[in-house]
């Protein structure tokens, strides 16, 4: 930070007062810096992007005059395919299915083997078990778990069988609403919270017969892996968070707690936890899947998507939870249409050499993260890719950040004015107190120019993609998270090996907007010939399996 830049406490004083909000002398202290730091990306970000704003360039949020009660639209209809496999055949340790593919117990499920009740006491066993380790659990939901298990096991002999999803026991993510249970969103003030309703994803997945078995833990307010009642646990050491903000879901899905998860992502929420913990997690295009019923935390970033075991399994929870419910209106029109059997021959696949290189190699810079990264791009030759190499619009997009701090101070407005926000376990410089008291200095004019420069980002990223189908990526590498959740591209993550510490690396995939088939379809076949997704955590692993 330029210290010519930094605020006075007096400036800080007086200008809260000029807005209406009074501070306390900590709290000025601690603000210092990052209004300090807001100073420096205005600068960044005018002498820069904003120079080039032309007059012409538009703004890419849209205001919509109509307040009429939203219309529910048609029920599309859903498509699920599973990849052909065998028949299995039900284990002798029903236990050992903890760490099975959905798509697997799916045919266990059908063809009578076990009943959804079996499953579902199984998995409550483990969270009853396991849960406390890890501290990925907020709320055990075992009197609606189990009847929607018997639901399930009875409509079965009865000729009703809704997806492969029925009579699969999975978690949400606390920041999604269920009607009857507590949605905390991983905070102190809200820890008592009880909505009357059920979000949007949770309805469509009760409809395709899923079992939901767990409220599962968020960093508080969607930051981190810290929440109210301690730090989640990374399965593979837990000596180690298990990275957030959507930590218990993928803690509890590579632990083997639940089948499935559901996550959510603004900056890496989904990316993060799933390549710390060794899950497959998908983050779908901006406007796929509603977000009714799930907390804000920034209207023009927050995303929905499944965090599991494996890439046919994002596939099909994708299959049941996209698509518009008349709710929430950025939800777009474009069917998702799953084939396990597309061909990749075709793909485009690109890839930014630098981001493989040492200088460039992700979060820990690690040789064995930039080996395993290595390998991928070694994999997908071995299929008869043909990589491109390519660049990514440039620019350090982190002074960009400030579109979502100034929607999140807007989202906890009133928990910042009424000091609720005093009641949050972390306190730091860099956590969400801090962040959003100082965000409400972030002037309007630098929120729109922000947004305007992030339309030519938007536009940059749609002519890259019209020469690859799909982007290979370190998950850390560069600019691309910042920049693929400012454009709303679909991302998946998946592991890709593991570091002598027994800890497992990651590699993400990027595609097109409304894409996902194409993402889907590399991703697995990469899955398929690697096996990294079938590793178990040894301390939670089953007699057998690891």
């Amino acid at each position: 930070m330029d210290e010519s830049r930094k605020p006075t406490r007096r400036q800080i004083a007086a200008a809260g007062k000029l807005i209406g909000l009074d501070f306390t002398d900590k709290e000025i202290d601690q603000m210092a810096q990052r209004l300090g730091d807001h100073v420096d990306n205005f600068a960044t970000l005018r002498a820069g992007p904003f120079d080039n704003l032309a007059n012409h360039d538009a703004f890419p949020l849209y205001f919509d005059p109509d307040v009429s009660e939203p219309a529910t639209p048609p029920a599309s209809e859903r498509q699920y395919r599973l990849a052909d496999a065998a028949e299995p055949q039900r284990p002798e340790d029903l236990e050992s299915l903890a760490f099975w593919p959905v798509s697997q117990m799916a045919r266990l499920i059908r063809s009578r083997q076990v009943t959804s009740l079996e499953l579902t006491e199984m998995y409550l066993s483990r969270l009853r078990r396991h849960g406390p380790q890890l501290e990925c659990v907020v709320t055990l939901t075992e009197e609606l778990a189990l009847q929607q298990a018997r639901r399930a096991d009875e409509e079965l002999p009865n000729g009703v069988y809704r997806s492969p999803l029925q009579g699969i026991p999975w978690g949400a993510k606390d920041l999604l609403a269920t009607r009857h249970y507590p949605t905390t969103w991983g905070a102190t003030p809200w820890r008592e919270q009880v909505l009357d309703f059920d979000a949007s994803v949770v309805q469509r997945l009760e409809a395709a017969g899923a079992v939901l078995v767990a409220k599962l833990v968020l960093g508080a307010l969607a930051n981190g892996d810290v929440w109210y009642g301690g730090t989640t646990r990374n399965p593979w050491n837990p000596e180690e968070g298990s990275s957030g903000s959507s930590a218990g879901s993928a803690s509890a899905t590579v632990a083997g707690l639940v089948g499935f998860s559901i996550g959510s992502e603004t900056l890496g929420s989904i990316v993060s936890p799933s390549a710390r913990c060794g899950a497959t997690g998908l983050r779908p295009t901006f406007g796929r899947v509603s977000r009714h019923g799930a907390m804000t935390l920034c209207w023009t970033m927050d995303k929905l998507g499944p965090i599991c075991r494996s890439v046919e399994d994002c596939a099909l929870v994708l299959t049941a939870i996209y698509g518009p419910d008349g709710l929430d209106k950025t939800v777009n029109q474009e069917t998702f249409r799953w084939n396990p059997e597309q061909g990749i021959e075709a793909l485009r696949v690109g890839y930014v050499p630098s981001a493989f290189s040492p200088d460039d190699s992700g979060e820990t810079g690690e040789a064995s993260d930039r080996e395993n990264n290595i390998n991928v791009l070694a994999a997908l030759r071995s299929f008869g890719m043909d990589l491109h190499p390519v660049s990514l619009p440039a620019g350090d997009l982190e002074s960009m950040r400030l579109i979502l701090l100034a929607e999140s101070a807007a989202a906890f407005d009133a928990m910042t004015r009424s000091d609720l926000d005093d009641q949050l376990r972390r306190q730091g410089e860099s956590d969400w107190p801090n962040q959003l008291r100082s965000a409400r200095f972030i002037p309007a004019v630098e929120y729109i120019q922000a947004n305007r420069y992030r339309l030519k980002l938007m536009q940059q990223m749609h002519a890259l993609m019209q020469d690859i189908d799909v982007l290979v990526t370190p998950c850390y590498a560069g600019n691309v998270l910042d920049l693929t959740n400012l454009t709303g591209h679909p991302s998946l993550t998946l592991p890709n090996g593991f570091r002598e510490n027994g800890t497992p690396t990651a590699i993400s995939f990027v595609a097109g907007l409304n894409r996902e088939d194409d993402l889907l379809s590399l991703a697995m076949a990469y899955q398929k010939a690697t096996g990294w997704h079938r590793h178990c955590p040894p301390l939670f692993a089953v007699a057998g399996r690891g």
